[in-house]
């Protein structure tokens, strides 16, 4: 159980009988508003040696996020909980990334539901620039997304270790907000639009929708 999503009341039966696999979440799939499976559970974690980057896409497509494995770097998110018939859905869902399997000790989960669910992570290319070194763009409507959920779990200091760390955040910032591109675009709540805007100022070039 948790304080910001129920859990699925057939849980622990559907672990029990091994039809339950988890991911972890560091980019949209924070936001539980952009989920659409039917998910089971939902947990603040926090992964060991990946780090979360700007990843760039073959023009004129934004720039997305991704990870890849960097010993050094902790990086904070989601465990999601789903039921396993629902994976190609997910896979579906996160096309052009790497479905990889994590050890569970690289993890830590607030209040895990089970210790012997799969766990996996979605990952770029090891080898690809950031979208800063490809000249790459972020559209608003998937950063407020992203935003929104670390700010939902984590506060401020979240969203704003989640500047911090993320690597590539130099780039051009597409104004989508009135008329999102993003499929999953949500609605802000109250003051988190300035918040966010605050925080990219300074350090983006803003252009027009």
């Amino acid at each position: 159980m948790n304080d910001f999503h129920a859990d699925h009341p057939d849980l622990q039966r559907l672990i029990a009988e091994g039809q339950v696999v988890s991911y972890f979440g560091y980019g949209s799939l924070v936001n539980k508003r952009t989920l659409r499976t039917r998910f089971l559970a939902i947990r603040r974690a926090e992964i060991t040696g990946w780090q979360r980057f700007w990843i760039p896409r073959p023009h004129p497509m934004p720039a997305l996020l991704s990870v890849r494995e960097q010993a050094s770097c902790a990086t904070q998110g989601v465990v999601v909980y789903e039921l396993a018939e629902h994976l190609p859905l997910v896979d579906e869902r996160e096309i052009g990334y790497l479905r990889q399997v994590v050890d569970r000790e690289r993890v830590r989960v607030e209040n895990p539901p089970g210790l012997d669910v799969p766990l996996f992570i979605y990952e770029g290319r090891r080898d690809t620039p950031t979208a800063e070194q490809a000249g790459g763009y972020i559209l608003q409507s998937y950063l407020d997304a992203v935003l929104q959920g670390f700010h939902a779990l984590y506060g401020r200091e979240g969203v704003m270790r989640f500047v911090r760390e993320t690597e590539g955040f130099g780039v051009a910032l597409l104004g989508d907000r009135a008329e999102p591109r993003y499929p999953r675009s949500v609605q802000l709540e109250p003051g988190e639009a300035d918040f966010f805007d605050a925080l990219f100022s300074v350090t983006n070039q803003h252009i027009d929708g």
